[in-house]
């Protein structure tokens, strides 16, 4: 691609949105054309973001008439949505229709919950309120850029960050038939996943120094992971999950564990992850435990396993906000612009965070 691509963002203030400027600042393939706040309309970026002060600082969110105009206009546009759930299906149905009107077809990839699920009662049981635009729900693929060798939608509408932790963890052993398909799931998370508005539970007071669970084997991401755990391994598997806050902003530490179907010990394990992802180049999986600190900020996912003979754990840390969010659907448009995928991608972790 000669001409870099125009990319609009949705999600105005919100953590994630401010990851993706984040990463579309340095981006080689895209440039930013918009983004959307329909509480800030005309008010400085920077005000929102200060730490993306000298990469933007000249501009302003836009209205949704304003993001209108520019898919209208542009022959070809990215459509990256951190809008919330509930919010997001109706807004990207909208800003696709008006430009499809005008002979324009974005892509986008979706961050929310809105386009995970294939049917729309499948949404709204878990969600509890009807879907926002279930025509549009064939159009989305759900899955990690790992996972799947080919796209057979336009659009993709990336797993959660807990989800892509577990997934991350899961599906080879699955996919492999080394492990039987009742698996048991903790996780701890960083505060950053709650997003912006603090709330009792994402309270920093309240997490500092302290770790404690929360929807415990009722999480609501469950589902999705089910189902695409069974689409990328062919197996219908059974996940109890018990998430937890932890006392950092950002970052997942999930640990997967399962009844082997043969006896293996940890080399092997690490053997078969090491070659399942051998062509993943954002998973990299490690002799010893993988630790949070080193993936922070990135979009790498580090990836450990232990087993006994019997019984399996695998370990997976990734960042909330960039492999679980923002970086992993800039990796799916890499792949969806015919980019190299790991374009724009590649800074290692600070580390010292």
């Amino acid at each position: 691609m000669s001409a870099r691509v125009p990319a609009v963002v949705l999600g105005g203030s919100g953590y994630v949105a401010g990851e993706l400027l984040r990463l579309l600042a340095a981006h080689p393939g895209f440039e930013l054309a918009g983004v959307l706040s329909d509480s800030k309309p005309g008010e400085p970026v920077a005000s929102a973001f200060p730490h993306l002060a000298s990469c933007y600082p000249d501009t302003r969110f836009m209205s949704q008439r304003e993001i209108e105009g520019v898919l209208a206009e542009a022959p070809s546009a990215a459509l990256l949505s951190a809008a919330p759930h509930g919010i997001a299906a109706p807004l990207i149905d909208g800003l696709l229709s008006v430009a499809e009107r005008a002979g324009r077809h974005p892509r986008v990839v979706d961050i929310s919950a809105d386009f995970r699920y294939r049917s729309a009662a499948g949404y709204q049981a878990v969600y509890r309120h009807e879907h926002g635009a279930p025509r549009r729900l064939a159009e989305f693929t759900c899955a990690l850029p790992e996972h799947l060798e080919s796209l057979p939608t336009r659009h993709v509408a990336h797993p959660g960050c807990f989800a892509s932790a577990i997934l991350l963890a899961s599906v080879p052993l699955l996919k492999l038939g080394l492990i039987g398909p009742t698996l048991y799931v903790s996780g701890i998370t960083g505060s950053t996943g709650s997003g912006r508005k603090p709330i009792e539970g994402t309270h920093h007071p309240l997490r500092h120094a302290d770790v404690y669970s929360y929807g415990a084997l009722t999480h609501r991401h469950v589902p999705e992971v089910v189902a695409c755990a069974r689409a990328a391994s062919g197996v219908e598997a059974d996940f109890s999950f018990v998430p937890c806050s932890g006392p950092l902003a950002r970052g997942i530490h999930v640990t997967v564990q399962g009844a082997l179907r043969a006896s293996l010990d940890s080399a092997r394990v690490i053997a078969a992850l090491r070659d399942f992802y051998a062509r993943a180049p954002f998973v990299r999986v490690l002799d010893e435990a993988p630790r949070v600190k080193n993936v922070v900020a990135s979009n790498y996912a580090h990836l450990s396993a232990a087993a006994n003979g019997r019984t399996v754990a695998v370990l997976c840390v990734l960042d909330n906000l960039t492999k679980g969010a923002a970086g992993g659907a800039l990796q799916w448009l890499n792949r969806m612009y015919a980019l190299p995928e790991t374009s724009g991608l590649e800074l290692p972790a600070p580390g010292w965070t």
